[in-house]
């Protein structure tokens, strides 16, 4: 079983660095070299860093500039978005609506959460999807032009990668990006605060867990993120204001048969504030997750029964939200019920 401390081994070995400049190159075998780097980094550790990724800076820098001012706002004019009051999960996530994880600590983050801004008239809206429609965009000058800037620029760099992942995998052109038309990816400001009466530094702020989605493309500019490596081992992840630190998620853990795990990370209060941008690369929500049948092999057959990418999200969102399951609670036969997430097996022990 694994065993969890809330130090880092001074011998672990450091998250790789990886240049995709070369992705966008034209050049088939610079593509592929690519490509391979990043799968053998997603296969060995599940998180890696990349530089090279075309996204400005300067973007980037106003993205924080927005949010640090956001944030700043007074507890009421922030509650005007508070999510629980959006159809489809978006808006201000405020101190108080925390995620049920597998630790015991206090937990002090706030958010703000967006996804692909879809039309009020869009039929999957209009049905009630409770993880597609439009955004909630606050009245604070520059949001939304900065913020949907970012979006667009962020989610296309997800494809990007999840493209050089079928080519490492061997999978046909499009074996995942073809079912990003309309994903259900979100894109969260993140806001940790640590508490004037923590004493402990490396105690946590968020708790261990792995992502929903497919893949993470994460900025951050502070030190707390760590992530478990494969000896079941906590490391810190570097702060490089130029890269992007990306990790595996639930479901491509699940496409690729297990060749990619989805990886436990953790936040501890190693900053007495910390800012984040993490953006969740996701499938459609009516995409069936289940091995694709080129990683399937009778040495290998397949790892996991299929389920659908909108229902897995939506599970765990109501394990992770307050709000979500008291919803729940009224609408039981349209939300399902909150779940163990199977691809968390790993976390076999509380954080201390």
């Amino acid at each position: 079983m694994a065993s969890f401390s809330n130090t880092h081994t001074t011998d672990a070995p450091r998250l790789p660095l990886i240049s995709i400049a070369d992705l966008s190159s034209g050049d088939p075998l610079k593509i592929s070299a690519v490509a391979d780097a990043i799968g053998l980094a997603a296969r060995e550790y599940g998180f890696f860093r990349i530089c090279d990724h075309g996204i400005d800076l300067d973007l980037i820098e106003a993205v924080y500039h927005t949010a640090k001012g956001f944030f700043a706002l007074s507890d009421a004019q922030k509650r005007r978005y508070y999510i629980g009051a959006s159809p489809n999960h978006r808006g201000y996530v405020p101190f108080t609506e925390k995620g049920d994880y597998p630790d015991e600590v206090h937990r002090s983050y706030e958010a703000f959460d967006l996804g692909l801004d879809l039309p009020r008239n869009d039929p999957d809206f209009l049905a009630g999807n409770r993880v597609l429609g439009p955004n909630v965009w606050p009245d604070f000058p520059g949001f939304k032009s900065t913020v949907s800037q970012y979006y667009g620029h962020v989610s296309a760099l997800g494809r990007l990668i999840c493209g050089a992942l079928e080519l490492h995998l061997g999978l046909p052109k499009g074996a995942m990006t073809n079912h990003m038309t309309k994903p259900i990816s979100q894109l969260r400001l993140l806001h940790y605060v640590r508490q004037a009466h923590t004493s402990d530094h490396r105690s946590v702020n968020m708790g261990a867990h792995t992502d929903y989605e497919c893949l993470t493309l994460l900025h951050t500019r502070n030190q707390g993120l760590q992530v478990m490596t494969a000896r079941d081992e906590w490391i810190d992840v570097p702060v490089d204001p130029t890269a992007l630190v990306c990790n595996i998620g639930d479901m491509l853990e699940a496409w690729s048969n297990g060749l990619l795990r989805s990886t436990p990370h953790r936040v501890v209060n190693a900053s007495p504030e910390r800012f984040s941008l993490p953006y969740f690369v996701a499938a459609n929500h009516d995409t069936l997750i289940e091995p694709f049948p080129q990683l399937v092999t009778p040495d290998r057959p397949a790892q996991y029964e299929p389920f659908l990418a909108g229902a897995h999200l939506e599970r765990m969102l109501m394990r992770d939200f307050p709000y979500f399951r008291h919803q729940a609670r009224q609408h039981p036969a349209i939300i399902p019920s909150v779940t163990r997430n199977p691809f968390e097996g790993r976390l076999t022990q509380s954080v201390p």
